[in-house]
C-alpha cells in the first residue's frame, strides 16, 4: 500500500480556539487558520454558552472545524481543559478569538519539535490595537530557548497565539490548565512544560496578538497577585527544593509583579497607589524608575497620554 506522503510529513495540528460571545474578531481569526500552507489541522471550537452569533459563525464552516458548546459559561481553564480532551492531534495550538496567524506559522513552527525533547515551539509576534499602533513583540523583550524554566519564571515571555505545544509533554504533567486561575491559567502550563521540557522559537513573525479594553488582560489584571502567590505555592509542591533553587527568579518575579501592577494603576489615574508600590525599586529597575516619575504628573495629563498612547502592553508585562 503506498503511503501518503503528505500525513507522513505533516502530523495532525488540534488548534483550540475557546469562545465565548466573541462574534467580532471571530471570523478574521478562523479564515487565519484556513489560509494556513500546512494542511493537516483541525480546529477544536469550544463555545462557553456564547449568546451573540459565534455559533453561527463558527457552523458556518467545514468539517475542519469540530463545534462543541458547553452548557454553561466555566472558566476559561476549565474550558480549555475541556477542549483538550476532544484533541486527536500530535500537537496542540491555541488561538483566541481576536488574535490572528499569519499563513506560514505551522509550516514553520512544526519541523522544529524533530529535537524531541522540545515540548514547546513559539514565534515572533505582532502586537496591535483599535488605535493602529503595534509593536513587534520580541523586538526588545528578552526570551530564552533550550531549558529556560528559570527564565520563563521571572521572565514571563509567551503568548498564547504563538504556542504550540507536543502532545506528550501535555500528557506528562499531572493536569493541564489549572481551573482556579483566570488570568494566569497558561503562564502557568508553559512554566511547568518549560520545568521537564526545551523550548524552541521561529524568529519569524507569524501571529498577530490583538490588545483591547474588553480584553481578559486589561479587565483581571487585579487577580496576578493572589493567582501567582497560589502558582509559587503549588510549584513548592511539585518541584523539589523549589524556593531555594529558584530564589533569585522568584524575587524578580514579585518585583515584576508590582511594577505592572504599578502601571495599571497609573492608567487609572490613581498615582499615589502607584508611587507606593514603586517606591521599594524605583532605584533598582529601569521601568519601574521611569513609571515612578510619572506619578508626579497631573492626573489629568497623566490619563491624556495613555490616552494618546493607547492600549499597547509595556513590552515585558507580565500579562502578555
Amino acid at each position: 500500500m503506498t503511503k501518503n506522503p503528505g500525513k507522513e510529513s505533516q502530523p495532525l495540528v488540534s488548534v483550540i480556539m475557546n469562545c465565548y460571545n466573541g462574534e467580532k474578531y471571530l471570523s478574521e481569526a478562523i479564515d487565519s487558520i484556513y489560509t494556513q500552507t500546512y494542511n493537516n489541522w483541525e480546529i477544536i471550537f469550544w463555545d462557553n454558552a456564547s449568546t451573540d452569533r459565534s455559533a453561527d459563525i463558527a457552523k458556518s464552516y467545514d468539517s475542519k472545524l469540530r463545534y462543541f458548546r458547553g452548557e454553561e459559561t466555566i472558566p476559561l481553564g476549565s474550558a480549555r481543559n475541556k477542549a483538550l480532551e476532544m484533541c486527536r492531534g500530535k500537537f496542540i495550538a491555541f488561538l483566541d478569538c481576536d488574535d490572528l496567524w499569519m499563513p506560514g506559522k505551522l509550516e514553520k513552527q512544526i519541523p522544529l519539535f524533530q529535537d524531541p525533547e522540545v515540548g514547546l515551539v513559539f514565534c515572533d509576534a505582532v502586537y496591535f490595537n483599535e488605535f493602529g499602533q503595534s509593536k513587534i513583540f520580541y523586538s526588545s523583550q528578552p526570551y530564552a530557548v533550550g531549558w529556560c524554566f528559570s527564565m520563563l519564571l521571572s521572565q514571563y515571555f509567551l503568548s498564547m497565539p504563538t504556542t504550540v505545544i507536543r502532545r506528550s509533554a501535555l500528557d506528562s504533567l499531572d493536569y493541564w490548565f489549572d481551573p482556579r486561575f483566570q488570568i494566569s491559567e497558561e503562564a502557568d502550563l508553559f512554566r511547568r512544560i518549560g520545568y521537564s521540557w526545551k523550548l524552541a522559537m521561529s524568529k519569524d513573525i507569524l501571529a498577530k496578538w490583538r490588545v483591547h479594553e474588553s480584553s481578559w488582560t486589561w479587565t483581571k489584571y487585579n487577580l496576578v497577585p493572589q493567582e501567582v502567590s497560589l502558582m509559587l505555592a503549588e510549584y513548592s509542591r511539585i518541584f523539589p527544593r523549589f524556593r531555594k533553587r529558584f530564589a533569585k527568579e522568584i524575587s524578580d518575579l514579585n518585583m515584576q509583579i508590582r511594577i505592572d501592577g504599578a502601571f495599571q494603576l497609573l492608567r487609572e489615574g490613581n498615582s499615589s497607589k502607584a508611587r507606593k508600590n514603586l517606591s521599594p525599586y524605583k532605584m533598582l529597575n529601569k521601568k519601574a524608575f521611569i513609571f515612578y516619575m510619572m506619578t508626579i504628573l497631573p492626573r489629568n495629563l497623566l490619563l491624556l497620554i495613555f490616552r494618546l498612547k493607547g492600549n499597547v502592553l509595556p513590552k515585558d508585562s507580565i500579562y502578555a
